[in-house]
């Protein structure tokens, strides 16, 4: 290697298909908080597929085990391998639900965002996928907190996506 190659103007970058974040959370999620508001959320309704990093994937009725793992992984995988549209809702108990294209959503729980805000409001930019342009109303990749709060949750489907392990299949009330 030269020590001119950095001048150079042809140089190619390598691109990363699907577009990733940089930043993945070192921050563990309450997994079974998650679970408990994701049971209140569908009014206990619905199967539900839990992923390591707290990823929530709403289950087709009926499902055997073996199927629900590979409807979970299905959803996960189409979400991480199209745009990751997101819609960040927020919730009555001040927790975000984000919500994708696919039956998959992340919780970000006040709670926990409000220990971890430093840390969240530092990276944020860090959670766009390569290249990723987001319009709000405060501009281009200007994010208020709900904003960061909903990257940071989505942070985790992109994990979740790029080593999918279901942990845990909840079974709807009876």
């Amino acid at each position: 290697m030269s020590i001119f190659d950095k001048f150079k103007k042809n140089k190619k970058t390598e691109k990363v298909f699907p577009p990733v974040p940089d930043w993945k959370p070192d921050i563990p999620q309450p997994l079974e908080l998650i679970i408990e508001e994701i049971k209140c959320y569908t009014d206990n309704k619905n199967d539900i597929a839990i992923f390591r990093n707290g990823t929530c994937v709403i289950l087709k009725d009926n499902l055997s085990d073996q199927e629900a793992h590979q409807f979970a992984k299905d959803a996960v995988s189409q979400i991480y391998n199209s745009h990751p549209d997101m819609n960040p809702s927020p919730m009555n108990d001040g927790n975000i639900l984000v919500q994708y294209n696919h039956p998959a959503v992340n919780i970000v729980l006040e709670s926990h965002a409000s220990k971890h805000w430093e840390q969240i409001d530092q990276n944020h930019q860090r959670a766009l996928a390569t290249d990723e342009v987001l319009i709000t109303p405060l501009g281009n990749n200007v994010f208020d907190e709900l904003g960061k709060k909903a990257l940071f949750g989505r942070c985790f489907m992109f994990m979740d996506a790029q080593a999918p392990e279901v942990i845990k299949i909840i079974r709807k009330a009876i």
